[in-house]
């Protein structure tokens, strides 16, 4: 008998800065849960609407002056959310 092999899918997400297409772990993943609360996901497994980026300032820095996180969430997304992902971004470096 032959023997099946299974493939594991690697996800692979946009980031909403640069737009460069990477595994999802290697991203930072931002949700808008179904309450409208913005929130960082540490975990990838939140339930809601999520927004990936690069673990880089440069593509932070893009998203927050074209509102990326504001188109991808339909809302108007608090400037202090860019805040704590920066600081995340600072904890990962």
């Amino acid at each position: 008998m032959a023997e099946s092999k299974t493939k594991k899918l690697i996800c692979q997400r946009a980031c909403i800065g640069c737009r460069k297409v990477q595994d999802k772990q290697e991203m930072i993943r931002i949700v808008r849960t179904p309450e409208g609360i913005v929130k960082i996901d540490l975990t990838g497994k939140a339930s809601g609407r999520g927004a990936y980026i690069c673990k880089k300032n440069e593509c932070l820095k893009v998203a927050l002056k074209r509102h990326q996180l504001d188109r991808a969430f339909k809302i108007k997304v608090p400037v202090d959310i860019y805040d704590r992902i920066n600081e995340e971004l600072e904890r990962k470096e």
